[in-house]
């Protein structure tokens, strides 16, 4: 890796910090797929605005954008860890002025993590020095703040002493450099005056150069009367006499005193000795200045890097605190609740929000509505049933991602959460072809359903919506029953499980630990609308052609549907057989069906 590193940064290494030992067991285990399909920190299509982290992301800091986002890609498994971030999120939620006093001194810090980033790397520039003194002497001043909070928050005893320190550095480089140093290091003027005398004297020198120049300048203009006389100075000819090229005759003379140096459209240049005199005392005198300030940004860099774990770790520092501060923010926003964390592998959420689509819907002025989920182990295994478009999916994904918020350290879009700890989390929601690796939307459903029953543990949560819908009806319902009473006999994990297969329904009477839920709908004067509320029990029906007439289906296309669905029907009851009934439906019946049921109407 350090090889790597060395090949693509050209030989000059970045900051890097020694390598930390993480033990699997320390964070939740989630897979790649999870992650897509969940969309943490981005959507499946690669951006960042719609994901969980866009969502909640209420940093004023790029260090505490990028801690957020590393935080949600790796929830805790320590208890005591979750609640001590818990406890500062609580803190800067309830002390609502506190809070936009921090988030406010935060917003004006420099990203000096990333600025000692580049003075390692050896890109460094004034500007990043002036950095370094800004954040470092403005996390003192934050300390000097929160060291007034009494309350016993052991997240913040433990980056307090981190913001106040560096203060030999941070007074050498407020006596060195300017206030606004430059980005480049070549315009000179960044060490402050008073630092270097000698520096002072050279720039002194240069000074009276340039009001030697000025003054040679008004010179020149009374003695050839030509008032549009400049002394100008270019990387080419350095200073030189310019003037308009109708007034050049006269300095072309022999005894004119000026040389000819260079004649262009509109103007000529000239040089004259006493110039060239004046302008080498004023070129020497910045070269020389140049070089003294060069010598200075070299032993301000150097003495700034001996410091560099100590910066690193107040970065660190800045960016915790800016996530507490963030997370409260966005706690207050939606009004969520801090979740209480329980030794036992329960779930129960009292008015669970899905945070994503909440925020969607309230842009159209809607409002989201909230379900309870409640998983203990005698009703560990939800079964879902209920239509298309009803919530089902969203109500599988909103839990999981309560548990992702709650180990994360954050508040959950809920009333109240009390969770048991998840070792692993799975997600078997929605899939697509891998047409790279030769796999077919039903492969990749089977590849992940197989990995959550491989390595799924007590402790897990799992997710899985529609498990069997990419292969025939018969074969899809044999897996998806089987998928079932394997979760629930091997397995014995958090489960929401959601399904158009109804007779999964008969598995409630088997499985002591699974209980049956459904996503409400009604069909009003012919139209179906849905509550998207969670009742217990199965659902009545499916209302699979009340969607397809919502999605906009040809009237004649639902009616012929419906005509199946009504010999499907009876055939099932007479034999048990999906298919019994069917030869006698006639052909190309749908336009027939459609005007028999216009005419009725």
């Amino acid at each position: 890796l350090i090889a790597y590193l060395e090949h693509t940064a050209k030989g000059a290494l970045p900051f890097l910090r020694p390598p930390r030992l993480s033990q699997a067991a320390e964070t939740m285990a989630i897979d790649a797929a999870t992650r897509e399909r969940l969309e943490l920190t981005c959507t499946t299509g690669g951006q960042r605005k719609g994901s969980l982290l866009d969502c909640i992301d209420r940093t004023v800091m790029g260090a505490g954008a990028r801690l957020l986002a590393s935080d949600l890609g790796a929830p805790l498994m320590d208890k005591a860890a979750i609640d001590a971030r818990l406890d500062l999120v609580q803190h800067f939620h309830d002390a609502t002025g506190q809070r936009e006093q921090v988030r406010a001194a935060l917003r004006a810090l420099p990203d000096i993590g990333r600025a000692l980033g580049r003075l390692a790397a050896g890109r460094g520039s004034p500007r990043d020095l002036g950095q370094l003194r800004d954040g470092l002497d403005g996390a003192w001043h934050l300390g000097e703040r929160l060291a007034q909070i009494d309350a016993p928050l052991a997240l913040l005893e433990r980056v307090m002493p981190r913001l106040r320190g560096h203060g030999a550095l941070i007074d050498l480089l407020k006596r060195a450099l300017v206030p606004s140093p430059p980005i480049e290091a070549s315009d000179g003027g960044y060490i402050a005056a008073g630092y270097d005398v000698a520096l002072d004297e050279l720039r002194d020198t240069g000074a009276g150069g340039r009001r030697a120049i000025a003054a040679l300048e008004a010179e020149m203009k009374a003695a050839t009367g030509i008032a549009t006389l400049k002394i100008r100075h270019n990387n080419v000819l350095g200073y030189h006499v310019e003037v308009p090229a109708r007034s050049a005759d006269p300095l072309m003379k022999p005894d004119s005193g000026f040389t000819h140096r260079q004649t262009l459209a509109g103007v000529v240049r000239f040089n004259t000795p006493a110039l060239h005199e004046v302008a080498a005392r004023v070129s020497q005198a910045g070269a020389h200045a140049l070089a003294a300030e060069a010598a200075h940004l070299e032993e301000l860099t150097a003495a700034a890097l001996a410091h560099r774990e100590a910066i690193a770790a107040t970065a660190d520092a800045l960016a915790r605190i800016d996530v507490a501060a963030a997370l409260a923010e966005r706690a207050a926003e939606g009004q969520w609740a801090r979740p209480a964390l329980a030794d036992h592998p329960c779930f129960d959420v009292v008015g669970g929000r899905h945070p994503v689509v909440e925020a969607a819907v309230a842009k159209s002025g809607d409002r989201f509505v909230a379900n309870d989920c409640t998983l203990t182990p005698d009703s560990r295994l939800w079964l879902v049933t209920g239509p298309n478009m009803g919530g089902k999916s969203t109500f599988l994904r909103q839990n999981a991602l309560i548990a992702v918020l709650a180990q994360t350290g954050s508040y959950v879009p809920a009333t109240k959460a009390t969770l048991g700890m998840v070792d692993r989390l799975f997600s078997r929601v929605g899939a697509s072809d891998n047409l790279a690796r030769g796999r077919s939307t039903f492969m990749v459903e089977m590849v992940e359903t197989a990995a959550i029953l491989a390595q799924a543990t007590p402790n897990s949560f799992v997710i899985l919506d529609e498990v069997g819908r990419g292969t025939s009806t018969y074969d899809g319902l044999a897996i998806a029953w089987a998928v079932v009473e394997a979760i629930h006999e091997d397995n014995r994990c958090r489960c929401l499980f959601a399904t158009h297969y109804h007779e999964l329904t008969r598995l409630a009477e088997r499985c002591e630990a699974l209980t049956l839920h459904h996503v409400r709908a009604r069909e009003w004067k012919g139209e179906l609308v849905l509550l998207h509320e969670l009742s217990t029990g199965p659902a009545d029906r499916s209302y699979g052609l009340a969607v397809a007439r919502l999605a906009g289906m040809p009237p004649a296309t639902v009616a012929r549907a419906k005509a199946v669905l009504a010999k499907l029907e009876a055939g099932r009851a007479k034999t048990g057989g999906l298919a019994a009934g069917l030869d006698d439906l006639p052909l190309f019946a749908a336009s027939h069906v459609c005007s028999s049921a216009t005419c009725a109407a």
